[in-house]
């Protein structure tokens, strides 16, 4: 017995709904005439990546932080105008960033 026959024993009077598939939007980036800084870190003896000098529109900047993270797989933070990426991506962040059409600077290191 599968779930769906269990769930129709459970609720007769459910009419299961069509589903739902999330709103897919084509958002374009602001690209701005200053470059980003992307530079490098240790804190607490932990290598992290940080990008900076974005001035768009926070959201913009917060879902660029999310595109980062599922690309390269890795665990970082939205704060402060900046994107924290745990662990030393910088060329790979940056190689990403410049295909976007992004200008970016590379400080320290």
């Amino acid at each position: 017995m599968d779930l769906q026959e269990q769930l129709k024993k459970l609720f007769p009077d459910h009419q299961p709904s069509k589903e739902i598939e999330p709103e897919i939007r084509d958002h374009t980036l602001f690209i701005q005439s200053e470059p980003m800084i992307c530079k490098y870190e240790k804190r607490k003896g932990k290598p992290i990546t940080i990008i900076e000098g974005y001035t768009g529109n926070d959201e913009d900047f917060k879902l660029l932080a999310k595109e980062l993270k599922t690309k390269f797989s890795v665990g970082g933070s939205f704060k402060d105008g900046s994107i924290i990426i745990q662990g030393d991506y910088r060329d790979k962040i940056m190689e990403l960033l410049l295909n976007k059409g992004f200008k970016v600077k590379r400080v320290g290191g």
